[in-house]
């Protein structure tokens, strides 16, 4: 029998449930057996992809070209999976397929409800997860915070689960805050309280409660926990602060959690394997260098618009046995007060990462400016890319006023421009070019170097580099060293002449994984290094 675990969480959100649901994906991984993941989002959006960063921070892309929720590249990192769209579900994704359903008349003339019909819909997807991988367990984290209206059909859908697939092939896990007061501090338990019986109204009862605070719970509060949650002390367990999230797996199997969920769910577990995670994690928190990467973003105020990107080059500073230091500058700060460009001479690598949209872009054109003509180690991605063949045919090229037909239209010289398939295009949800597209790379270059071979990488984007300047712009010095399969599209830049000056307009931040970075990202922190360093360049 397949097994389920479904993880909730109370208080508030972002308390981290996705690291929670990743890291015990992790403990049972590491025991040989093969989980899979899904993500509930009740919001009523199909998908993240017409969100804005600011509110709900980064879109992750799956190789499918799903436009997922962020949680899901925690999963992939954590286990090394390659999910697919159909493992991120929201409230719009399962209320269109019901609907669909209605107007085919599979229904038979009845009265479509939430109950049975739109519970039955996310069950049977949650269902339908695990059978195509063929896991041994599906976690299921259910987004937001119990107590949430929108919330309420997908909480009741997995309660009906334990009734369906029984007590012993179903797992209740509830996180929530355990916060300590400044004044005195006390741990305070009486929020995790309300939010258990919470969960108790709707008609569940966690199994097992991990309490989410600052430093490891006390026994008092343990006690209280387990008393008020009406589970055995042992069943309780605490993630507390880290110095990294990929410690988390390691300390609750250290509590006992892996254990207490094979033996709960009666898992015939291999003995634990942590040796390849653990070498990982020595290696971000045992550093033998440092640098700092001065990140250029139009959405810096959130961390998490840039989680992926942030965790790439953390992976990639693992590999190099460095500490990756990222300032989140806002890129407009450079256009109001052009001076603080000044201020990126004290970093040792300049990062422009995607983005859409006019907002900010001089101030990025700035950095990418002031890193090529300062031989700073510089790396741009997608937008990155896009506004780094902006700056270098406006000030190489002599094309003063050279744009990208995304922020203006009426450019002389539209040097980026809307990709022809996308002419005509009026809806804005997963209409981009999405998923997975092979990059074919010149032997000899740069992007060979990194990568050894010709790449399949992720790709989110509606604009690229128009052909009709190619010439102009390699005749300057610009090689585009990386294309599309047949040639038409730019895919990877460089600067031969600088010790380190590369852009994609790929996402290689999505299948970055701990152990095995990105190459471009891993190339770039490298080089920072070396700089830093004095060795010559690769």
């Amino acid at each position: 029998m397949v097994k389920y675990i479904f993880v909730t969480g109370g208080v508030l959100s972002s308390v981290g449930k996705g690291i929670l649901t990743s890291s015990i994906g992790k403990m049972l991984q590491a025991r040989g057996l093969k989980p899979t993941v899904v993500k509930i989002d009740p919001y009523v959006n199909i998908d993240a992809g017409t969100m804005n960063p600011y509110m709900h921070g980064e879109v992750f892309v799956t190789d499918d070209g799903g436009e997922t929720d962020l949680d899901l590249g925690w999963y992939e990192r954590f286990l090394d999976l390659s999910l697919k769209q159909e493992n991120n579900l929201t409230t719009g994704t399962i209320y269109r397929s019901v609907i669909e359903k209605e107007r085919h008349g599979d229904f038979l003339g009845r009265c479509v409800q939430i109950v049975p019909h739109v519970t039955n819909e996310i069950k049977n997807r949650i269902k339908n997860a695990g059978k195509a991988v063929n896991a041994d367990i599906v976690l299921t984290e259910v987004g937001g915070t119990v107590g949430d209206i929108e919330g309420l059909p997908f909480l009741e859908a997995i309660r009906q689960m334990r009734v369906e697939e029984g007590y012993e092939n179903t797992l209740y896990v509830h996180v929530a805050l355990v916060p300590v007061l400044d004044v005195t501090g006390e741990m305070k338990t009486k929020p995790l309280q309300h939010s258990v019986n919470e969960l108790r109204r709707i008609g569940i009862q966690p199994d097992t409660i991990v309490a989410r605070s600052p430093q490891m719970i006390d026994a008092e509060a343990l006690r209280k926990i387990a008393l008020f949650g009406t589970i055995p002390e042992s069943s309780v367990f605490c993630s507390y602060n880290a110095e990294t999230v990929y410690q988390v797996p390691l300390i609750l199997d250290k509590q006992g959690m892996g254990d207490f969920i094979c033996q709960r769910l009666s898992l015939k577990c291999d003995v634990k394997d942590f040796v390849a995670w653990q070498t990982f994690v020595d290696g971000m928190i045992h550093p033998e260098h440092e640098v700092r990467i001065a990140l250029v973003g139009k959405y810096a105020g959130l961390s998490d618009s840039y989680v992926s990107m942030t965790e790439a080059l953390r992976h990639g500073g693992a590999a190099c046995k460095t500490k990756v230091c990222i300032a989140y500058l806002e890129a407009e700060k450079f256009e109001r007060e052009p001076e603080c460009l000044k201020d990126l001479a004290n970093f040792d690598g300049v990062f422009v990462p995607y983005g859409f949209g006019p907002r900010g872009t001089e101030g990025k054109i700035a950095a990418a400016k002031y890193a090529r003509e300062n031989d700073i180690p510089f790396l741009g991605i997608c937008y990155g890319f896009q506004l780094a063949v902006i700056e270098f045919a406006r000030n190489v090229c002599g094309l003063t006023d050279a744009n990208s037909t995304e922020i203006n239209p009426d450019t002389p010289y539209p040097v980026i421009d809307l990709m022809p398939e996308q002419r005509g295009i009026e809806t804005k949800g997963a209409t981009m070019r999405l998923g997975v597209h092979k990059v074919v790379l010149q032997k000899g270059s740069l992007a060979h170097k990194l990568f050894g071979e010709d790449i399949c990488e992720r790709h989110r984007h509606r604009f690229e580099v128009n052909l009709d300047y190619i010439d102009a712009l390699k005749n300057k010095g610009l090689c585009f060293t990386g294309k599309s399969s047949d040639g038409r599209r730019m895919e990877t830049l460089e600067l031969p002449d600088k010790y380190f000056y590369f852009a994609s307009q790929f996402h290689g931040e999505f299948k970055s994984r701990p152990g095995r970075p990105s190459p471009e990202y891993f190339g770039f922190i490298q080089a920072c290094v070396n700089k830093k360093l004095g060795l010559p360049k690769v």
